[in-house]
């Protein structure tokens, strides 16, 4: 991990230096500048148009009740598109443009899965499901012998009443499991 950090902050801007001063001696200094401007303009048209298009299939899969991971995946792989073609240089421009293809984002999505699925474990808890290990449907946080346990309490109505009365809900003991 540390060798993949010296090469992000040391490595690229040293790459991205020796491709302005090649492609700045071959096509000159002004038209250099020019497609770095270009380049930023064509990211930001790009990231409104996918990242809008994006937005309405997330809005799409939460309609049908469907967690947008997909989306939520292309959401972000577009921001970073966004912001490496907003940095100046050609290196993190064709990266950043290479991030609007959809099928790149579909083998980077694969290829990350496969990569968080062999290295890490993972588990999901939500209402009424666990996907941790040895799962069942209703399992939870917290499951196991005594999970279904009821809890008595009293409650006071805090609605506007013409008497000022508390009301207590009648308390039973069920029995433990």
């Amino acid at each position: 991990m540390g060798g993949f950090i010296f090469a992000a902050f040391v490595g690229v801007p040293i790459l991205e230096i020796a491709l302005f001063i090649e492609i700045g001696s071959a096509i000159g200094f002004w038209k250099t500048i020019g497609v770095v401007v270009l380049t930023a303009l064509i990211g930001t048209a790009l990231l409104q148009q996918q990242g809008l298009a994006t937005l309405r299939k997330a809005r799409a899969s939460l309609n049908e009740n469907r967690f947008p991971m997909d989306e939520v995946f292309d959401g972000l792989c577009l921001i970073f598109a966004g912001a490496l073609l907003l940095t100046p240089g050609f290196f993190t421009d064709a990266v950043g443009l290479l991030m609007f293809v959809p099928p790149f984002r579909a083998v980077l999505r694969r290829g990350l899965g496969r990569f968080l699925a062999t290295r890490s474990h993972v588990e999901v808890y939500g209402a009424g499901f666990s996907a941790g290990p040895g799962a069942r449907p209703g399992a939870g946080p917290g499951a196991g012998p005594g999970a279904n346990t009821v809890i008595n309490g009293d409650f006071k109505d805090i609605t506007p009443d013409t008497d000022d009365s508390e009301k207590s809900a009648p308390t039973r003991k069920l029995p433990e499991d």
